[in-house]
């Protein structure tokens, strides 16, 4: 895919999310595919994460833990893992039909967007951090919509109430389950929950 196809499909996902998941379905990308598609956007987000911390001295929000690329790429993969799993699983007993492989694409390109996300914030944060913010504030609640639109047409529901309820069960359960797997692990999770 080349940068103008990939930015007029960013762009589609905001003013058409149901059509863009109808899309990435239908390429049914086999699961190899699929694997190095997931660590590459891990990678990709790890790198643009670190750089805007890098830009912005001062800001000690992920602490010493997470300010660890290798770290923080790690927590970041069990995460995005953890909420595929989540989502595809939590969308059954609603009468969800979606597989693992077809939240997966879902997931996965929403991870890619963050990236853009991410990089955009890089460049704004050195020059005003409340614009950074108001960024990132819009960015997370239009996420969320495009994700639910993604879950309902993933789903089959009809209904973008039950793929929200799918949403928001995956996201409590996710967030239960990393809580006590990284605390065992003796460590804290920071803002890693927002990030994903």
């Amino acid at each position: 895919m080349t940068i103008a196809g990939f930015l007029r499909l960013a762009l589609n996902t905001v003013t058409a999310p149901r059509d863009v998941a109808r899309l990435l379905l239908a390429m049914n990308l086999p699961s190899q595919v699929l694997w190095l598609s997931f660590a590459l956007v891990i990678v990709l987000n790890t790198l643009t994460f670190s750089l805007s911390m890098m830009l912005l001295p001062g800001d000690d929000v992920m602490g010493p833990v997470l300010g660890s690329p290798t770290v923080f790429g790690a927590m970041l993969a069990v995460s995005v893992g953890a909420l595929i799993v989540a989502v595809t699983l939590c969308g059954r007993p609603l009468g969800g039909r979606a597989t693992y492989g077809q939240i997966a694409v879902l997931v996965i390109w929403l991870q890619a967007l963050r990236v853009l996300m991410q990089a955009v914030v890089a460049v704004i944060g050195p020059i005003s951090l409340f614009l950074s913010g108001m960024v990132i504030s819009a960015a997370t609640v239009l996420g969320i919509w495009i994700f639910v639109n993604f879950i309902d047409v993933a789903h089959e529901m009809g209904s973008l109430l039950r793929a929200g309820l799918v949403l928001l069960l995956a996201f409590v359960g996710m967030m239960l389950g990393l809580s006590v797997i990284f605390s065992l692990l003796g460590v804290q999770t920071g803002g890693i929950p927002g990030y994903v």
